[in-house]
């Protein structure tokens, strides 16, 4: 018999966090999540209050590239908090971070660092409505850039609408919504409304749905033709940043936009976030001009992950191991569902990539292509690994880490395998 997917303890806290806690979680992406709560975490298992063990591919949605409590991370933090968190003023540790990252992306002239990437997104679209004076943007459909009113919308058909009850949704006429991978459409929005437009923002790979790859010369035809209307480029990096490449989808694909968001991976699972760019455009907050705030930006905390997170990316690469890994998962995964008769479908890069069952008509490109597989039935799918101790997000994003290993890779293989084999498909 299948254990339940939740232990006692899990669901004693559960009920407990009811009482006090809207929906027993504290943002409503874990909504759907299943209910276990978590002890502790090393490297890429975690382990629930009732014991159980589980090989992690959600981490933490994302941030620990390095893997949990990675120790140096955890020891520069902890180290630097003898000396205080919070001054109020500038601290040495600030300087250094940005330092670290802009050498790290190598084409950035000016860093911010930030607590969230939902609000360095915010920042970035202030600064470009700012540089050219104008209000408008231009976003895609399934990209993610955060969950304010301005930039949270629900499934598009003729345009952009709320995803929340609350939401305002005047505040959405502000932006274009696009497929994405369609340079044609950009372009034919652009010579119509590209006066009014002040930046194209995106996923430079869209993690967040799908795990699709941009075209072959997609991204450079975007670069093309926000240069020919004086439109700023944003890439929204928080998830692609320091996973995909040190220097994240610029040094991965070659195209420089004017502004980057990064987030997750940066400071190894800490709060931090970043927004760098060209100096031209960055330097309108140090003259004040352009209001960027936040008491906890640049937090000791912050900046010593950061750079201590920076230096083991630097002098230790992990890079071909994750892209090894991950190659290996994706393989192993296919091969095991297919000796089962159930049709998984994966796609994306090795470091973060897409699970959903069903074969496409053609390659997926975006998200309305996306639909075309079966993603509810994937989601349903994902309680029985989670029942064989593989924690996995319904919506089919598999990450990984610098701490999966081989060890890690045959548990997950052995639980899959187990977890299809007592599965009704």
């Amino acid at each position: 018999m299948v254990e339940q997917l939740a232990g006692a303890a899990s669901t004693r806290l559960r009920e407990r966090g009811l009482r006090s806690i809207p929906g027993a979680v504290n943002s409503n992406i874990r909504l759907s999540a299943p209910p276990v709560f978590f002890d502790r975490a090393a490297g890429a298992i975690l382990w629930d209050v009732d014991g159980r063990d589980y090989v992690d591919y959600v981490l933490g949605q994302g941030p620990h590239f390095l893997g949990h409590a990675c120790g140096p991370v955890n020891a520069a933090v902890a180290e630097a908090c003898k000396r205080g968190m919070l001054f109020g003023g500038s601290h040495p540790l600030e300087v250094e971070a940005a330092e670290l990252v802009l050498e790290a992306v190598g084409w950035a002239e000016r860093l911010r660092l930030g607590l969230t990437g939902t609000e360095c997104v915010q920042a970035a679209l202030r600064l470009a409505r700012a540089a050219t004076g104008r209000r408008r943007f231009v976003r895609f459909d399934g990209h993610y850039h955060g969950w304010l009113d301005n930039v949270l919308v629900g499934p598009v058909d003729d345009g952009p609408r709320p995803a929340s009850e609350g939401q305002l949704a005047e505040y959405l006429a502000d932006s274009f919504v696009l497929g994405w991978n369609d340079a044609d459409a950009l372009g034919d929005l652009l010579r119509e409304h590209g006066d009014t437009i002040c930046a194209v923002i995106m996923e430079p790979v869209m993690v967040n749905t799908g795990g699709i790859e941009p075209r072959p010369g997609y991204l450079r035809r975007v670069r093309e033709l926000c240069d020919e209307h004086g439109i700023l480029l944003i890439f929204d990096e928080v998830i692609t940043g320091f996973r995909l490449a040190r220097g994240g989808a610029v040094q991965r694909f070659g195209v420089v936009p004017d502004l980057a968001v990064y987030g997750k991976a940066i400071g190894g699972g800490w709060p931090v976030a970043a927004l760098a760019g060209r100096a031209d455009l960055m330097d309108l907050f140090g003259t004040g001009r352009v209001n960027h705030s936040g008491t906890f930006n640049g937090s000791v905390m912050a900046a010593a992950a950061v750079i201590a997170t920076q230096r083991l990316l630097a002098e230790d690469p992990p890079y071909d191991r994750v892209e090894a890994y991950g190659t290996a998962l994706m393989k192993g995964l296919s091969d095991i569902a297919q000796g089962h008769g159930v049709p998984l479908h994966l796609q994306g890069l090795p470091a973060a990539f897409h699970a959903s069952l069903g074969t496409p008509r053609s390659v997926v490109t975006d998200a309305r292509s996306l639909q075309e597989l079966d993603l509810d039935g994937y989601a349903g799918m994902t309680a029985d690994l989670v029942r064989h101790g593989l924690w996995v997000m319904r919506r089919g994003i598999w990450f990984v880490s610098a701490a999966h290993g081989d060890a890690e890779l045959a548990k997950t293989l052995d639980r899959f395998d187990a977890a299809l084999a007592g599965a009704s498909m």
